[in-house]
């Protein structure tokens, strides 16, 4: 029997759809499916599963572990994490796989998926072929276990291990109101830096600004503070914490290609000779 889901939401690198419309507890509980089989068919058996919050992933995140957990596919619950986490999971938990749930950048009528196998993300056919075991209803039968784990002190612990600062940098934080507040500031307080939090607190509503900090208007509350503070940087970051936008300490905005090249100066003294990738 095929089911009923909405094909477009299967894109390129992520499913992502509008909430009671493409996303519901049924399909949700079909993708889980989804990828408990494909993990399953790639010699796998166990997945992480991390959340945003917004108001549909905790549900989501329930209907999502059915889905997998039916498939014979054990699942370890890391809670509401920022994306980065999530990934860092994938490394330190050494699972099979891994879900994001998140919406990401867009508004909060939306939400999705993040979905790795092994260390890497599942992106073009690979998504399709999710699509394609929920249309013709081909799932695995089982009976998975779940278990919680909380990654975020050992994540602290491993940047704070890798990234040694000279001195202590004043520094204003703008969550965007997304998960960065979860584990941001204390990371950022931990390696040294003096903070200014702005909209850290988590709410899925976004009540302040839209969480895109690669749109200037999104920006502007970000920078008005670092002057106000006379603070050396500004970091926003978006709902999931995966990206970010900068602003200086006269509250100009640094765009992607001007932070490439701060990167690769940066790489190229480490690394001389090393090729550096930009999109546009």
């Amino acid at each position: 029997m095929k089911k009923n889901i909405n094909p477009q939401i299967f894109r390129e690198y992520d499913i992502r759809g509008l909430v009671d419309v493409d996303l519901t507890q049924e399909s949700t509980e079909l993708i889980g499916k989804s990828i408990g089989t494909y993990i399953y068919r790639n010699g796998g058996k166990t997945l992480t599963v991390g959340y945003d919050m917004r108001a549909s992933s905790t549900p989501f995140r329930d209907s999502l572990i059915r889905g997998i957990n039916s498939t014979g596919c054990d699942v370890i619950d890391i809670g509401m994490v920022p994306t980065p986490v999530a990934y860092f999971s994938l490394h330190h938990l050494k699972p099979d796989g891994g879900v994001m749930i998140t919406g990401s950048h867009n508004p909060s009528e939306f939400n999705g998926f993040k979905i790795s196998n092994g260390l890497h993300s599942l992106y073009g056919e690979s998504i399709q072929e999710l699509r394609r075991l929920i249309d013709s209803n081909d799932f695995e039968l089982g009976s998975g276990k779940l278990s919680k784990e909380n990654v975020l002190e050992e994540y602290i612990q491993d940047i704070f291990d890798r990234v040694k600062v000279s001195r202590s940098v004043k520094v204003v934080v703008d969550g965007g109101n997304g998960c960065f507040g979860i584990v941001g500031p204390k990371l950022l307080k931990r390696i040294g830096a003096n903070i200014i939090e702005l909209y850290c607190e988590p709410d899925g509503n976004f009540p302040n600004h839209h969480p895109d900090p690669t749109v200037k208007k999104n920006m502007l509350d970000l920078s008005k503070k670092v002057k106000e503070e006379r603070a050396e940087l500004g970091i926003g970051f978006d709902g999931d914490a995966d990206r970010i936008g900068i602003v200086d300490e006269k509250g100009e905005i640094l765009w992607g290609d001007q932070l490439l090249m701060i990167f690769a100066r940066e790489i190229l003294k480490h690394n001389p000779g090393a090729t550096v990738v930009g999109e546009v």
